[in-house]
């Protein structure tokens, strides 16, 4: 909301010499947020000229350009001589027109500099200007005459002050909840609040008149919540206006400080309105009217032509203003060009009416259609206000239009429509729920002051919110709107103790626990879009035979990047990628977040209205329909994992360390993962496995198949692993760390060569040692793989290192030697596995 300085200061007293910094700081103080100021950026000297006299002069360009001897003030000063010599090229102007002119020295918007300049073999000391070059519209066709505005100042006036451009606007963000202060009569209404000035609402200053004999028809008999589509209709007629008298400079400035153009007077005038009194309203060319007016949900396949020329088509849940020919405007939105008003218009009837919030934003939304009057319907209107804003707009087509105010009219409400909400209120609630010390007198003078009525005595009282704040519905938030008048910043500033028992869950701690520990282990966490394409979706997904291409984002911003993702993969690759390009070529990425798997059946036909809570079993349906969206955690490896160095050689990351990475996961959560061997089209033969935790899988690891790293500009190694966390979390149980005692006596080491076929799994050979060894074995590490000469050609050589431990004595070497033994027999017997001699 742009607020012009001298708007602002007809409705409530502002001190001399206000700067707009200081009415920032006074609404930023009442919980508005400061934007930006605006000004015409128009400096030095601008003044009032009259064309004394012009020659035409052709150029060999074609063009022809007047020079013109202009009066720009009374007598010679010591600014220059009294009558300047200026070249214009435009037309529209004649011999004793008053001419805005600026002078050497100006700066117009754009930083245009004015000098003394040399052109078509004439010095121009000086420049006429348009209306467009001031700032004031985009009319650029020609001279601003100020006749055409009904101005005949002086020569030699200040044209900034006579224009307006010396006004400057405070741009303030508007919350979605505050729809009152979208208008000049909210934001004063604010600065008094902030201030303590006085203040005059403007809506108070205008006599309301009335009008009856136009047929008005409330029609919305399908309305999308329990609220009338249309509250209440205010009808106006003015006959006999001049819609082609010019609008007056303070209104034209103030709209254009306020975002809007200049486009009629009489369109000027709805909007000037509308700013000032927040009411959208509506004008229609009365004679382009067929018979009364309905308001009516437009019926399937109608079409209307809005004022943008566009013909759209339209939806039952749209609200329409309709005449006996069809619909003529999308209620509360944009009106149809069948009914604009035109040059040509004499006759207009005004439209002020209340239409529901969400009935006009989800219209808006449908049509992606924004108007200024949307902006401020869906953020709620004042019911009681249109009165007075019709009535505004009639009496400003008086008295710039030369119009007359005729008796037709109409003022039709639905019954019950303004009932007014009752809130018991105890002003102790203040200093229960903000902590702030305010007297219960001074809590029913702030609640008062801004609008609600204050009825009973005592500590609690009845309070009656005013039209104005549909926000204010309960209790708390009339506390808010008391915390808010005295200042947030008198608010305490305690921190809160948690009690005891609070905190992260057992998940919680562990899912962080993952993270931070794989980034103390060297490896960097990113952070990557959910937005995958099909194809991304389908060459990751864990389980092959079920490949699909991932829900589908309804309005996403890529077609091409449709789809959320169901692997993490995907993103780390991209951002692999893009690290790579960017000269980063040793990486060892990682991220946790969610992927999104599909339901049997996602998303619903109808969504509820988002101003009512939906029914039970309507949230369970939505409920069912969001994919499910478990927790994973991944990572990438490339490049270097070790690098060059002093009695160091370089090696290159690969599918161990993407073991080790996820071991590590399984071992901050908790428990223990196995790997076995497993096959996947984007992984490399006999480089992939299944990551397996207490016997069912919970991801996957691998190297990426070099043709797919090829065309992903990545090198031919590149390592992965991917965990469903979530999956991994729920086996383990919700707090699955055990602590055991460290043993005192020393442990028992010995090493075991066995030789088996090389279609073994060795992951599974190491099971069946370890269980074999029994309670003793206190670590089994893989230590050798040998194929080669000694060995049978269809046999390999596996080495382990094994580790005994007791907790109440020292072992013998016999033990230790008992337990291997026990393990090899284990081993013997599951996979043929022989003692290496």
């Amino acid at each position: 909301m742009r607020i012009p300085l001298s708007w602002l200061a007809e409705y409530v007293e502002l001190p001399t010499n206000t700067t707009p910094e200081d009415v920032h700081h006074a609404l930023v103080s009442v919980g508005l947020e400061e934007e930006d100021i605006h000004r015409f950026d128009v400096t030095g000297p601008v003044v009032v000229g009259q064309v004394l006299e012009f020659t035409d002069e052709p150029q060999s360009n074609g063009k022809t350009i007047r020079w013109c001897q202009v009066r720009v003030s009374a007598e010679d000063t010591d600014q220059g001589a009294a009558v300047r010599g200026i070249v214009c090229g435009a037309n529209n102007f004649f011999v004793g027109d008053k001419v805005v002119v600026t002078l050497p020295g100006a700066v117009l918007p754009g930083g245009f500099e004015i000098a003394a300049r040399k052109t078509y073999g004439h010095v121009s000391d000086g420049m006429i200007a348009s209306s467009k070059e001031l700032g004031l519209g985009e009319d650029h066709s020609g001279i601003l005459r100020l006749s055409s505005l009904g101005l005949d100042p002086e020569v030699g006036t200040d044209a900034k002050a006579l224009l307006g451009l010396d006004d400057v606007a405070v741009e303030v963000n508007v919350t979605p909840d505050r729809g009152y202060a979208m208008s000049m009569r909210g934001i004063a209404r604010e600065y008094h609040h902030a201030t303590g000035a006085s203040y005059t609402d403007p809506a108070t200053t205008v006599t309301v008149g009335t009008g009856s004999g136009f047929s008005v028809t409330l029609a919305d008999n399908s309305p999308i919540r329990d609220v009338p589509g249309c509250g209440a209709f205010i009808a106006r007629v003015v006959r006999g206006i001049d819609a082609t008298a010019p609008t007056p400079p303070f209104m034209v400035s103030r709209l254009a400080l306020a975002g809007m153009r200049s486009i009629s007077l009489p369109v000027d005038i709805t909007n000037y309105v509308m700013v000032e009194l927040g009411q959208p309203i509506h004008g229609y060319d009365l004679d382009t009217l067929t018979g009364g007016i309905t308001v009516r949900r437009a019926t399937p396949g109608e079409t209307l032509k809005t004022l943008d020329d566009q013909v759209r088509t339209l939806d039952p849940e749209d609200l329409l203003i309709t005449d006996e020919s069809g619909a003529i405007g999308l209620a509360g939105v944009m009106g149809g060009a069948t009914t604009e008003m035109s040059n040509t218009t004499t006759n207009v009837l005004i439209e002020a009416a209340w239409f529901d919030p969400v009935s006009i934003a989800r219209t808006a939304r449908r049509h992606k259609l924004p108007s200024e009057a949307q902006k401020r319907f869906q953020r709620g209107v004042d019911p009681m206000v249109a009165g007075a804003a019709a009535q505004r707009v009639a009496d400003l087509l008086v008295e710039f239009a030369g119009g007359t105010i005729d008796a037709l009219g109409a003022d039709v409400q639905v019954e019950g429509f303004t009932t007014a909400t009752e809130i018991s209120f105890p002003a102790s609630a203040v200093k229960d729920f903000v902590g702030t010390d305010v007297s219960d007198d001074n809590v029913w003078r702030i609640l008062a002051d801004i609008g609600c009525q204050v009825s009973g005595s005592g500590d609690t009282r009845t309070i009656t919110p005013p039209t104005w704040r549909p926000d204010l519905t309960d209790w708390p938030t009339l506390v808010e709107e008391v915390a808010r008048i005295v200042g947030y910043d008198k608010i305490p500033s305690e921190l809160p103790i948690a009690p005891a028992g609070r905190g992260l869950t057992h998940t919680q701690q562990a899912k962080r626990r993952i993270v931070t520990g794989l980034c103390h282990a060297g490896m960097t966490e990113v952070l990557s879009y959910p937005f995958v394409t099909p194809e991304q979706n389908r060459l990751w997904v864990f389980d092959q035979a079920n490949a699909h291409d991932g829900v589908r984002i309804a309005n996403a911003l890529d077609d091409q990047v449709s789809r959320l993702r169901v692997s993490l993969i995907p993103g780390l690759i991209d951002m692999a990628r893009r690290n790579r390009s960017r000269g980063l070529w040793d990486l060892a990425l990682v991220e946790a977040g969610s992927v999104f798997i599909p339901q049997a059946v996602i998303g619903t036909e109808d969504i509820p209205v988002g101003a009512e809570r939906p029914a039970g079993d309507v949230i369970d349906a939505l409920d069912a329909s969001i994919p499910a969206q478990p927790w994973h955690v991944a990572g990438v490896f490339m490049g270097a994992a070790e690098r060059v160095g002093v009695g160091v050689s370089q090696r290159v990351a690969d599918v161990s360390d993407a073991i080790d990475a996820a071991t590590q996961v399984a071992r901050l959560a908790g428990g223990d993962l196995q790997v076995t061997q497993a096959t996947h089209p984007s992984f490399h033969p006999g480089r992939f496995g299944h990551l397996v935790v207490n016997g069912t899988v919970v991801g996957v690891v691998g190297e990426i198949l070099p043709s797919i790293a090829h065309e992903l500009d990545l090198p031919r190694r590149v390592a992965v692993f991917e965990i469903n966390g979530e999956l991994m979390l729920e086996i383990l149980g919700s707090d699955p760390h055990t602590m055991e005692p460290l043993s005192a006596f020393p442990a028992a080491t010995q090493d075991i060569s066995v030789v088996v076929g090389q279609d073994v799994v060795v992951g599974q050979l190491q099971d069946a040692l370890a269980e074999g060894s029994g309670e003793l074995l206190e670590n089994i590490t893989l230590v050798d793989i040998y194929r080669g000469e000694g060995v049978d050609a269809d046999k390999q050589s596996v080495t382990f290192a094994l580790r005994f431990r007791a907790q109440d004595r020292t072992l013998t070497q016999e033990e230790a030697t008992e337990a291997k033994n026990a393990g090899l027999a284990k081993a013997a017997s599951s996979f043929g596995a022989v003692l290496r001699g």
